[in-house]
């Protein structure tokens, strides 16, 4: 029994449709949304939660985990021999040290003279560049950060005056926002949202507008993956901080105004997830004149907004509307290669793998995949998305398919070689 009196679906051996019933109402959501999520109707998931229809077929179900962020196939399934992790990787090997520095009490004595500021944004700028380039960027920046923290927190902790203070803080903030790339999909979720806090926090303190952009853009991006409940906390994070920046935009750098456009697309990001179709291509259009603004080659350093990055946001919104057709179109338009960030290039590689899915284009979403793995193996190892494809395609009736996907499984760790 959970602290409310309600089963554990996780304890007892719930049959599927009582695991599925109550992972909806965990997150909040009702038989008619997840039907219509889902492409079926709300009477089919109560059939299926009632028992009176069987256990779906692996690809029902892999999009079900999807749909309700299922961390683990066995939470779902009850089959403790599916120990498959979809929305989260396996801890990395420098997860430790960085929870280390992160939960260390950061008011301990210390007879360590604090780094100079200008010294701590030098390497900052090293850590974004290696996060961006290297195709281990969660190795690299992994290896960074414990000193990172330590040195930016002992920096705020011996600023003497107001101005040196809040330039410590907005340094902080910075490494916070780095911070909660590496630990994302990680299983240490409580981590991610302490770092966030703390980011939000010193962003605040710093009163620098980019700061408190880049923490709240981090904010909104870690409600909306909590769930389709926390889709109104995104929202509210994310249109207050764009309500505090518009002022600003006219006298702005390009760093303010451009990520004065990211939270734009990601309000855009959250209705598509939600569904609603105007407003996401609304919120999109918006965006896309805000990159207008900005010089052909700029391309900013933490969210990667730009020009550029354009055509990938708009395969995104097509493909949370489940609009697979348009995904597609979307994908074909899109030029991947103006992409700078190995990562980012990664991700989009992985949308326009899950547009592919989405129109009936399996072999092609594989080969997009391989085009991701080559981009950046450690995107998508983490990635939910991805690997909820390949094990499906896992199972495909097309034996050279299921050897392809069983193939990029065994390169994601989730079969044995």
């Amino acid at each position: 029994m959970t602290h409310d009196g309600t089963p554990d679906p996780y304890a007892d051996p719930l049959v599927f449709g009582q695991r599925f019933q109550l992972l909806r109402t965990r997150k909040g959501m009702t038989r008619q949304q997840v039907g219509g999520l889902l492409g079926r109707s709300a009477s089919w998931v109560k059939a299926v939660e009632t028992g009176r229809l069987k256990t779906p077929k692996l690809d029902v179900i892999l999009r079900i985990a999807e749909l309700l962020r299922v961390r683990d196939l066995s939470e779902l399934t009850g089959d403790q021999s599916l120990h498959i992790s979809l929305f989260s990787g396996p801890g990395h090997r420098r997860l430790a040290a960085v929870q280390d520095a992160a939960n260390a009490f950061p008011v301990a004595t210390t007879h360590h003279e604090a780094p100079p500021i200008e010294h701590l944004r030098a390497r900052l700028a090293r850590a974004w560049q290696a996060r961006h380039s290297a195709p281990n960027h969660r190795e690299v920046v992994g290896a960074l950060l414990p000193d990172l923290i330590r040195d930016a927190q002992l920096a705020v902790r011996q600023a003497d005056r107001a101005p040196e203070r809040r330039t410590a803080q907005s340094a902080l903030a910075e490494v916070y926002s780095l911070s909660q790339f590496f630990i994302a999909y990680q299983p240490d979720a409580a981590l991610l949202w302490r770092v966030a806090e703390r980011g939000m926090v010193a962003a605040q303190e710093s009163e620098d507008p980019h700061a408190i952009g880049v923490a709240a853009w981090l904010a909104a991006q870690a409600h909306r993956d909590s769930g389709p409940a926390q889709f109104d906390a995104a929202d509210a994070v994310n249109l207050a901080t764009l309500r505090y920046l518009e002022p600003l935009l006219a006298d702005a750098s390009d760093d303010v105004r451009a990520i004065a456009g990211a939270l734009t697309f990601e309000a855009g990001y959250t209705a598509a997830r939600r569904g609603e179709t105007g407003t996401a291509w609304r919120y999109w259009d918006q965006a896309r004149a805000m990159a207008d603004r900005l010089a052909a080659d700029y391309y900013h350093p933490v969210t990667s907004f730009s020009r550029a990055i354009m055509g990938a946001h708009a395969v995104t919104v097509a493909v949370e509307l489940h609009a697979g057709g348009e995904a597609v179109r979307q994908a074909v338009a899109a030029d991947t290669l103006t992409i700078p960030s190995r990562p980012r290039r990664a991700r989009h590689r992985i949308e326009e793998a899950r547009g592919y899915h989405l129109d009936g284009q399996p072999d092609v979403a594989l080969t997009t995949l391989d085009k991701a793995h080559e981009a950046a193996p450690e995107t998508i190892k983490y990635n939910g998305y991805a690997k909820r494809i390949v094990l499906e395609e896992a199972e495909s009736k097309s034996p050279a398919r299921r050897q392809r996907a069983s193939q990029l499984a065994q390169k994601l760790g989730l079969m044995a070689a």
